[in-house]
């Protein structure tokens, strides 16, 4: 096939509709949205527009599924999970061109994606099956303990834009295991891979109203009645802080569960006796994956003033042999931002730090035609006070600041409101495991600029979030833990 041809059967393929009890219907009024290509600007597909009252009836159809779901064996749950990723790798293609067209991430890295989140699904096919209690007797000897496992209830999924498989499979995995049903609302700028990911869910065998989507232009008026319905019993959001403090606010009403994986400001420290190989490599994929556009992309880059200058020149030849373009083209590197907005807030960072005296080594500029692109920049020599030192970058944008010793490395480091993710790179192995203790960050790589794993927990500390996803505690977000004491006769 062609990449047009293809590109076109993905498109055709794909449902356009709201996800509504195990049937594709349109929105209330026909609304619909406009989904479009950010690499070139053109529309690539209208889909329904869900309404308040849609919100409401995708709610309706979750909560009529609950008992059943919560009641069917952890083992055909975890069948399920598991024909959903076995499908989910025959369709690897499809699902990662689906992506590059409505997010612009290179074919390469979507790919990697579909391999990433088909993982949650694996994962937690497994741990299905293991959710446990205990039971015993208790210490006065009066009665024995039972300790057992429930499902949370009816669950509403808030996702962002920029990995659209992942973070659906990340949450809807989960969820599915322990019991729970879901309403997710995908975001309006890239909905497409959530919608074929539910028809693939379907195609399975996914009981009707277990899984609802609902794809809205104004996602928080159909948001807000959701969350305060009593009926609701989980909130998962993945996104900016600044909204995840208005959602907690509007779940605090009803004493929701909340797991809220939220901005980062992730450090990337280099000591002087790093291995800068294994340092440039890992720059480059903490700050260039997805285009820079991940809350654990490394934002602010911490270096040993003794090599800061071997690592910025090393790293910016990386940089200048990139390849930008359209994600579907042979050898891109990196594609666009998601839409202009994003590029001005790359390139406003980016002048404020030159205008405070940074140097730019590579890059600093957009790239004038069709789409949304940034050039991938290197900064040096960014100074105290820059916004990009503060502020979430979300593009492809490196700077590099300096330290002279490993006390002014951990304050400079944890000179955040947030706490996501940190990379360090060191060949002392005591000092790495100093840093473990003293960096305030829910996750960690040493050595590696890549920390995301299904089997590991992900999630952060302070303004960063609250909750994990992923690993063995993953599964616990989605579970109310009850106790019972029957007495001894």
């Amino acid at each position: 096939m062609t990449n047009a041809t293809t590109e076109a059967t993905v498109l055709d393929q794909l449902d356009g509709g709201l996800f509504i009890g195990g049937e594709w219907v349109a929105a209330e009024g026909g609304k619909t949205l406009t989904v479009t290509d950010p690499a070139t600007g053109k529309t690539i597909k209208e889909i329904a527009d869900a309404s308040v009252a849609d919100g409401i009836r995708a709610l309706d159809a979750a909560v009529a599924a609950q008992d059943a779901w919560a009641a069917t064996a952890p083992r055909e749950r975890g069948e399920l999970l598991r024909r959903a990723f076995d499908l989910l790798q025959e369709r690897k293609e499809e699902f990662a061109l689906l992506m590059t067209l409505e997010m612009g991430k290179p074919l390469a890295e979507a790919r990697g994606e579909v391999a990433y989140g088909g993982e949650f699904l694996r994962w937690f096919s497994e741990e299905a099956v293991r959710i446990s209690g205990r039971y015993g007797l208790n210490p006065e000897g009066t009665g024995r303990m039972i300790v057992s496992q429930r499902p949370v209830g009816p669950s509403f999924f808030i996702t962002p834009w920029n990995f659209p498989l992942a973070m659906a499979t990340r949450k809807i995995a989960p969820a599915l295991a322990a019991g729970c049903t879901v309403v997710i609302k995908p975001p309006a700028l890239t909905p497409l891979t959530t919608l074929a990911f539910v028809q693939l869910l379907e195609e399975v065998g996914l009981p009707a109203g277990v899984v609802n989507v609902i794809a809205t232009s104004t996602s928080s008026k159909v948001s807000g009645p959701i969350i305060a319905d009593p009926r609701l019993r989980k909130l998962s959001f993945t996104g900016s802080t600044e909204v995840g403090r208005s959602l907690m606010q509007q779940a605090a009403q009803g004493i929701l569960r909340t797991s809220m994986e939220l901005g980062g400001n992730a450090p990337f420290v280099v000591f002087q006796d790093a291995d800068l190989d294994k340092a440039v490599d890992g720059a480059m994929m903490a700050k260039f994956r997805n285009i820079g556009q991940a809350c654990t992309a490394a934002n602010r880059f911490i270096v040993h003033e003794s090599v800061a200058e071997e690592f910025a020149d090393r790293v910016a030849e990386r940089v200048k042999a990139m390849k930008v373009g359209r994600g579907t083209e042979e050898g891109v590197n990196i594609g666009p931002l998601i839409d202009a907005k994003a590029v001005d807030s790359a390139d406003a960072l980016v002048q404020d730090a030159v205008g405070r005296g940074a140097t730019v080594l590579t890059g600093g500029n957009r790239i004038d035609g069709d789409g949304t692109f940034y050039a991938p920049t290197v900064l040096a020599g960014v100074a105290a006070g820059s916004r990009m030192l503060s502020e979430e970058i979300f593009g492809p944008v490196l700077g590099i600041s300096t330290f002279a010793d490993e006390d002014e490395a951990v304050r400079l480091a944890n000179a955040t409101e947030y706490g996501l993710v940190s990379y360090v790179f060191t060949q002392d192995l005591a000092r790495g495991h100093r840093m473990i203790d003293r960096l305030a960050t829910g996750m960690m790589g040493l050595n590696t600029g890549l920390v995301s794993n299904a089997a590991a927990p992900f999630g952060g500390v302070k303004q960063s979030g609250i909750g994990r996803e992923g690993g063995l505690e993953g599964i616990h977000e989605y579970l109310d833990t009850k106790y019972t004491l029957i007495p001894v006769s």
